[in-house]
């Protein structure tokens, strides 16, 4: 993912600071209080941060090389197949051979990693191994996750769903952004992008675990964003809707209110060209009454149409 950087003179920002500042002491004109022009200093400083400090991100989706954690299905499978058809190299990982050799089958640049998310040590083993093969990589999408619905008031609910679900939601993406970041760091241009949910924003109670992980991932990544603010690597966030996938179960998968796969991935390469990505976030528009429910004063009422009494 490449990106370009504009830097306005640093000089003209003190020129205009000095100037505000000028204008707020002498008093001559009462609109530009000093810390009117004290904000607008730091704005145009902002401005004129230099390319280590500041990044605008302009996507390049060809010429990559890219890892997809979860590449053996749904979001994963279909994101993969269509950055490998734009010409990136593509590594997919998943538990399961036999799905790997699928995916991969006659398909020249397109290569399959057995990684189990489950396993702590498996990241970093993976990590290792494409650091001798793909010493090139670039692009890393924590995609891997799994959803599982949770009826708390029944006598017999456990912990065994939460547990495997923080283990691959949560765990899974950190240990996954903990074995590989180092290499995405040495390239001049990366991006690290997870797979979190719409969900994040308003949830569904009866998927009560798997909703409050990827609030969990929301909150991380806007961390890790600001962390990495002075390194050359883009962190990015995709928030898909309700789609046809077997996430929660065969019935999703053609379940007619869901986002059929193909379209949703469609809609994710486009906005990767364009750059649409406001915040960090790959989120369809029909998708933002949720994400600014709280914001628009709606979240109740948001709430209330998701998880119907």
């Amino acid at each position: 993912m490449q990106r370009r950087h504009g830097m306005p003179s640093l000089f003209l920002s003190f020129v205009l600071f000095a100037f505000l500042r000028r204008i707020a002491s002498r008093g001559r004109h009462r609109v530009f209080s000093r810390p009117f022009a004290k904000s607008v200093a730091r704005v145009a400083m902002a401005f004129s941060m230099t390319p280590t400090h500041r990044k605008t991100a302009i996507m390049k989706t060809t010429g990559n090389t890219i890892l997809v954690t979860g590449g053996t299905s749904g979001i994963g499978r279909a994101l993969a197949e269509a950055l490998h058809r734009r010409g990136n190299r593509v590594i997919v990982t998943g538990r399961r051979q036999a799905l790997l050799d699928e995916v991969t089958a006659g398909r020249a640049g397109l290569f399959g990693l057995r990684l189990d998310l489950a396993d702590p040590a498996a990241p970093a083993r993976v990590a290792r191994e494409v650091r001798e093969r793909f010493p090139e990589l670039n692009v890393l999408i924590a995609n891997a996750g799994i959803s599982r619905a949770e009826d708390m008031r029944d006598d017999a609910w456990t912990l065994t769903d939460a547990e495997a679900m923080v283990q691959t939601n949560i765990l899974g993406v950190l240990r996954t952004a903990a074995a590989f970041l180092p290499l995405l760091k040495r390239q001049a241009n990366a991006s690290f992008i997870a797979t979190g949910s719409a969900l994040a924003f308003v949830p569904r109670a009866d998927f009560p675990v798997y909703c409050a992980s990827k609030a969990f991932l929301h909150s991380w990544l806007q961390s890790l964003r600001h962390q990495l603010r002075a390194v050359p690597v883009e962190v990015l966030e995709l928030a898909p809707p309700y789609v046809q996938t077997e996430l929660t179960g065969s019935a999703q998968a053609s379940d007619p209110r869901a986002m059929p796969v193909g379209a949703y991935v469609a809609e994710v390469m486009r906005m990767l060209e364009r750059g649409d990505h406001p915040h960090g976030e790959l989120m369809l528009e029909r998708d933002h009454v949720r994400r600014w429910a709280e914001r628009d004063g709606r979240y109740e009422a948001v709430f209330a149409a998701l998880n119907p009494c």
